[in-house]
Order: C-alpha cells, then structure tokens, then sequence
C-alpha cells in the first residue's frame, strides 16, 4: 500500500498544530522559571522553588515537541508516512488521554488557577482531537500502488529487527515487572491512584505513574513483536516507544548531581533496582533510535516476513532489472547483447 499526497499534507498540517501547541507551553514555562536550566531541573524532580508559579510541563513535552516536529518534516516523502502517523496518534493519545480527568478532578484545584487549568483543559481536548484525526488520516489516506516505482513501505534489516525485539523486548518486561511490585506492595486501592493520578504531586500537564509505565510496557511491547515478524510499522512505532524512554530517563541527572552512582552500594535494594532500569531505559532508548532511525529495505510484492515466498519473485521483465531486458525491446535476452533487428 502507499500513502497519497493528500494524507501526507494533512498529517503534516496536524502534526506542525501539535509541535505549536506544545512550544507554547513550554515557552510559558521558561517565563514562569528562572531559565531553562530551572525549568530542566524541574523536569528531573529537582524543584528549585524560585520559579513564579509551578511548571506545567513534564519531561515529555519536549520528546512530543521533537517528535511532532519531525514526522510533520518527513512525512510528506517518507516511506513509512502512515505507520509514523498512526505511531504518533497513539503516542497522544497515551500521554494526553489522562489530563481529562485530572484537570477535572476536585483535588487539583489548589494546584493551579481555574483560568490555567481550563486553558491547559482545552488544549488537551484539541491534542486528543488532532491524535484522533492522526489515526483516522493514516488508516484512510492508504492505497493500492498505481505503479511499480510507487513510494511503498520499507521494512527494518533483519539485524536491526532483532536489535530492537531484544531491546525493546526487555524494556517491556523490566517495566510491567515494575507495575506488578508497586501493585503488590501498595494495594488495589493506592495502585489506582498511581494509574489515575489522584493525590499524586505531577505537573499539571503531566501524565500519572502508573498510567505512563504501562504505555510504556504496551508500546514497546508491540513494536518488539512487530521487529520479530519485521514488519514495516516496528520501525516508527519503535522510535516512538525509543523516544519515551529517553523522555523517563530525567532522574538519571539527578542521580549524576548528587554522585549515586558513586554511593551505589550503600542504596536501598529497592534503589538500586530503580537506578540500574532508568540506566537500561535510558541506554535502550538511545541505541533502539540510532539502530531504527537507518533506512529500511524497499518492500517487494507478495514480501513475506523475510522476503519473497517461494514463487513470488518478482519478474525481472516487469520492474526492469535482473540479466533480462524489458518486454517489448529488441529481441535477445539472456547474458549477451540483444540480437540485431530484422529490416522491415
């Protein structure tokens, strides 16, 4: 299937709405705080308590602004233009589905002005809106190829698959393994406050714990399986899930400015584990983006997961390559030169 130019346009247009939307948060943010440097000391749980009033933003802002901001620049040539899209609906769709009852609910209301929380409550429902759209934009903007030189898919290499299933795989695994301890060690109760937010201290625009260690989980999750069976959608839903990581890994700062990682042995178990998967995320991350952001193979007609089936090559005449010479030449074929011409 390849992407028309008209849902690339349109997925372009609303992925640049999203980057707007959210620079302007961070723009209010940097005037509220003392300085980019404030504001980033906030992101990793490093208050200062000089800032006007408290941030908005969460560390997450700035991955779904260079997110937004590069699918809306490579969408309108990419191969993969519709899995990047449906990868970036889901990414918003998990990071902003939370706000709407948090920013509704009655125990945020000492945490922000009611102007604040209704304008931070509107632009949510328009991100989940322009998500929405970003699903339906990728699912209907498809069609058959009208050539053999159409814009198809392209699938990761085969070592970049398995880099990512093992990657990506485990990440999925360490973070669900964390969701199930602080289950068992809270209670039903309080582990429901951790997925809904409630009485939980996040930004405003923030995204609740528990909820966002399972997206994290299930994203991953998914672009694991997809790199095994290396299909094309692993390598943009994978980025997505890569970028994710890189966004939860803010606290390793913190623990590079106060040397944890030189007192590691005299942590708590408990803090030791959490240090040692925020590094595992963090390093996952980063070598799951550089080893998915290469370029893919070109998908072939009648391509199984690794290639053509048995008897579904492609002819050379067709798509004019191999030892052969198009139909409807000059005669010949074969290794040698075509033969010469009969006179009329």
């Amino acid at each position: 299937m390849i992407f028309t130019r008209g849902a690339r346009i349109t997925g372009a247009v609303l992925c640049a709405a999203l980057a707007v939307v959210v620079a302007a948060w961070i723009v209010r943010d940097l005037r509220v705080t003392d300085g980019p440097l404030d504001l980033w000391w906030s992101w990793a749980d490093q208050d200062s308590g000089r800032a006007a009033a408290p941030p908005a933003t969460s560390p997450l802002d700035p991955v779904l602004l260079v997110v937004y901001a590069v699918v809306a620049f490579v969408v309108v040539r990419s191969a993969v233009a519709a899995s990047a899209l449906f990868a970036t609906g889901l990414l918003t769709l998990a990071v902003r589905l939370p706000s709407l009852w948090v920013l509704n609910s009655s125990w945020t209301d000492g945490r922000a002005p009611d102007e604040l929380r209704t304008r931070a409550l509107l632009c949510v429902v328009g991100m989940l809106g322009a998500g929405v759209a970003l699903l339906v934009t990728a699912l209907a903007g498809r069609r058959p190829p009208d050539s053999a030189y159409a814009l198809t898919p392209t699938r990761p290499t085969q070592g970049v698959s398995v880099v990512a299933f093992l990657l990506l795989g485990a990440v999925a695994g360490i973070w669900a393994a964390w969701e199930v301890y602080w289950g068992q060690r809270l209670g039903l109760g309080a582990y429901l406050d951790r997925v809904t937010g409630e009485s939980v201290l996040m930004p405003l625009l923030g995204t609740p714990p528990g909820w966002l260690n399972a997206s994290i989980a299930l994203l991953c999750l998914a672009a694991a399986v997809g790199a095994l069976f290396h299909t094309p959608f692993s390598r943009p839903l994978g980025m997505v899930a890569a970028a994710l990581l890189v966004g939860v890994g803010g606290p390793v700062a913190t623990a590079l400015r106060y040397e944890l990682l030189d007192h590691f042995a005299e942590l708590a178990t408990i803090e030791q584990l959490s240090l040692v998967s925020l590094l595992f995320g963090l390093g996952a991350g980063c070598l799951a983006l550089f080893a998915l952001a290469r370029e893919g193979e070109e998908d072939t007609p009648g391509a199984g997961p690794y290639g053509p089936a048995r008897g579904q090559e492609p002819e050379p005449e067709r798509y004019g390559y191999g030892y052969g010479y198009p139909a409807g030449g000059g005669g010949g074929g074969g290794f040698g030169p075509p033969s010469t011409p009969s006179p009329p």
